[in-house]
């Protein structure tokens, strides 16, 4: 997960000043999927986006849909937006797992990236979870002194493992 947006510039409140926060829908996942894509190449890696657009919508809106996503919009076009999904710790419980909170570049530095994070956090409260958690890149300095605005935890001495989908079949 990354955050792009780095500073913390007032926005007016929602729905005001041409700027809309609201639930993502369907319909937006094409502008969504460009702002992935930005994401990746912000974060040098391009050509780890495999997900298809279909694949994406059936993830957020097919009949076992996964993630969720807070949207944020100015003059009918999505600006930014914060993707994330339910997580269980046998630790802590339910916690929400973000995922990417993207802010195309035009707009950043405008605190869309400050809307959305507070959004997640009345998510939190409105679900009873215990915390949120996320990653971000030890080089994205923008992003960590975002984080530590917030007084975020950011542990040191985990290592991110994956298998895809081909490794998996040879095994």
């Amino acid at each position: 997960m990354s955050e792009l947006n780095s500073t913390d510039q007032n926005l007016p409140p929602q729905g005001v000043g041409g700027l809309n926060i609201r639930v993502a829908v369907k319909a937006d996942c094409p502008r969504l999927m460009k702002l992935v894509n930005e994401l990746a190449l912000f974060e040098r890696a391009p050509e780890e986006v495999t997900v298809s657009l279909e694949e994406f919508e059936d993830a957020g809106f097919g009949p076992k849909p996964v993630w969720k996503a807070f949207v944020v919009e100015t003059d009918n076009m999505i600006v930014g937006f914060a993707v994330y999904y339910i997580r269980y710790s046998t630790w802590k419980g339910n916690r929400l797992y973000l995922e990417d909170l993207i802010v195309t570049e035009e707009y950043r530095g405008k605190g869309i990236g400050k809307l959305l994070f507070d959004r997640l956090f009345q998510e939190v409260r409105e679900l009873g979870f215990s915390g949120m958690v996320w990653q971000v890149l030890d080089w994205n300095e923008p992003a960590i002194k975002f984080y530590e605005k917030y007084g975020s935890n950011i542990e040191a001495g985990w290592l991110n493992a994956s298998l895809s989908k081909e490794q998996i079949a040879n095994l």
